[in-house]
């Protein structure tokens, strides 16, 4: 049967295209604004950053947990992702490890609230929990190991207890406009370095 798209493509696909783009473009907003105001800021301000209506969001998350859960995951796959086209871009893979961490704690800083807004739906909490420990666990054991066997770090060094390390650092940074968390993740990236300064 004949289609009416001039390309000859179902006229379907465009509209899946742009509905793909405002979902893209509304989880990329809701990060943003989780960051200046926590996740329970109001949805027209998340609608307003995107540039969409009120009901372009709520047609793709129906719930606010449904968009912090969408938001997280989504900020999980471009950590996960950015790790190996780090590694490949710098110089050093220790650059690509500082470069990684800096983007993991972008992705913490966004995550406060998390709990309380998803507190009466625990399984959607552990499963996003699990869901991030098995894709960002093993980008940063790759980085590390690439770090060891260039030498920049010593051996040895847990994937899990860094980022727990960093996430512990970052607790209390929205409670207190002195603690800048990322000078004390500097000094922890240091102290990993074999020749510190090098």
């Amino acid at each position: 049967m004949a289609s009416d798209s001039p390309a000859g493509e179902p006229p379907s696909r465009g509209k899946r295209a742009d509905a793909q783009r405002n979902r893209q473009t509304v989880l990329t907003a809701a990060a943003e604004v989780f960051v200046t105001s926590g996740v329970d800021a109001p949805i027209r301000q998340i609608a307003s950053r995107a540039g969409v209506g009120m009901a372009t969001i709520y047609r793709h998350f129906p719930t606010r947990a449904d968009l912090v859960t969408a938001v997280y995951e989504h900020q999980i796959e471009a950590c996960a992702e950015a790790g190996p086209a780090l590694l490949a871009e710098a110089d050093r893979p220790f650059d690509a490890l500082c470069a990684w961490v800096d983007l993991f704690t972008d992705f913490l800083v966004t995550k406060h609230g998390l709990a309380d807004a998803l507190r009466s739906d625990s399984d959607r909490f552990a499963a996003l929990h699990a869901h991030f420990l098995d894709r960002l666990l093993p980008v940063c054991a790759r980085l590390l190991d690439a770090a060891a066997e260039s030498g920049d770090i010593q051996p040895g060094i847990r994937p899990y207890e860094l980022m727990r390390g960093i996430g512990n650092l970052c607790v209390g940074r929205d409670d207190d406009s002195d603690y800048d968390p990322r000078r004390l993740i500097a000094l922890l990236l240091r102290g990993l370095q074999t020749r510190p300064g090098a």
